[in-house]
């Protein structure tokens, strides 16, 4: 069961790095819903190696195919499922890791967990997996933006030690996809840039955050206790690969603030309630209050680098790994996109639920 994820709009992925394929089956998704591939394929290309200098150099193309669930061009209710082909395969790259553990990868874990692994690519490890995350979560962004003309943006805020200055109420897709490393600050992305190409140089690899913006947000949506939107979110962005933190709204920076400053004073305007300042994060008590909700996801440097590095072997001898393979010097230009999925898988599950219980009599 790890790898379904959702209650009503419930997606569950398959495949593994060098397989044949990857994929996911979405169940739950509401009829009628206009959709073909063309809705999938451009956050597909928006996360598909092989873009830049700045990623992996393996090429993948990541056509998607809906196998099932679509009659004349709309969702029919039933099972939605997804295939992916692998077509750039180099498996003979990951020979040394069959003996070998990657430091700070799932080598280790997995064996440890399961007593044997695939150990090509990672196997389903590897952050392909979440190619089948993005087709899903494609789906659960148009749901969300013809029911509620909700809006996911997610963007590159830091890299290494380049920190970008950008006020997010300015922030569109455009600018956002103008940049190689999909930070709308043109200055820091440069720097940005450079730093990645450096690291590169150096067979090794930087990590840096990515923040994620949802304008529009379903309103009143969250189950308490442990449903919370916080607490999923939390959650779907942690079960990416290579992401090591979470913070909503002021996040740690609030801990610094006394109670007077960082609460948000409420006003009534327009038939509808607003806040004056936003330190919440758009969630009062786990349930959505109508403001955007902001986020920084965090994400560790790629833990496969050329560099020769200690480790130890499935047979427990000491010696060094230089890791082949193509990977990404910094996962966070292609994390950006895999965030929006997330966090539009969670919202739009809890917006179902939501739905379920005040579509018959009201609220």
């Amino acid at each position: 069961m790890s790898s379904i994820f959702g209650k009503l709009f419930c997606v569950s992925t398959w495949g593994e790095s060098h397989g044949t394929g990857i994929g996911a089956v979405v169940d739950g998704c509401p009829a009628g819903l206009p959709l073909s591939e063309a809705d999938i394929q451009p956050d597909l290309d928006r996360r598909r190696p092989g873009q830049s200098a700045l990623t992996t150099p393996r090429k993948e193309s990541d056509r998607v195919t809906i196998l099932s669930g679509v009659f004349e061009g709309k969702t029919t209710g039933t099972p939605i499922a997804l295939m992916i082909p692998n077509e750039d395969q180099r498996s003979h790259d990951y020979s040394d890791m069959q003996s070998w553990y990657r430091p700070s990868h799932a080598d280790l874990t997995y064996d440890l967990k399961y007593g044997f692994r695939d150990f090509r690519g990672g196997g389903r490890s590897s952050v392909r997996e979440s190619a089948a995350r993005v087709a899903a979560g494609a789906i659960a962004k148009k749901i969300l933006l013809q029911a509620c003309g909700t809006e996911i943006l997610s963007w590159v805020s830091s890299v290494h030690e380049v920190d970008s200055q950008v006020d997010a109420s300015t922030v569109t897709f455009a600018s956002i996809e103008a940049s190689p490393v999909r930070c709308p600050d043109p200055e820091a992305s440069l720097l940005m840039e450079q730093t990645i190409l450096a690291a590169k140089h150096d067979q090794d690899s930087v990590g840096g955050v990515v923040t994620l913006l949802v304008r529009t947000p379903p309103v009143a949506i969250g189950e308490p206790v442990f449903d919370r939107v916080n607490s999923n979110l939390a959650r779907a962005m942690l079960s990416i690969p290579a992401c090591k933190g979470f913070e909503l709204g002021s996040g740690f920076a609030g801990t610094r603030l006394r109670g007077s400053q960082h609460n948000d004073s409420i006003f009534f305007e327009g038939g509808a309630y607003h806040t004056r300042t936003n330190r919440a994060g758009g969630t009062l008590g786990g349930i959505t209050n109508g403001e955007d909700i902001i986020c920084r996801v965090a994400f560790k440097p790629t833990a496969t680098i050329s560099q020769a590095q200690e480790t130890a072997s499935r047979e427990g001898e000491n010696g060094t790994l230089s890791a082949k393979g193509r990977h990404d010097p910094c996962v966070v230009p292609r994390a950006t996109v895999i965030a929006e999925a997330m966090a539009a898988l969670v919202l739009v599950d809890l917006f179902l639920e939501q739905r379920a219980r005040t579509g018959m009599f009201g609220k």
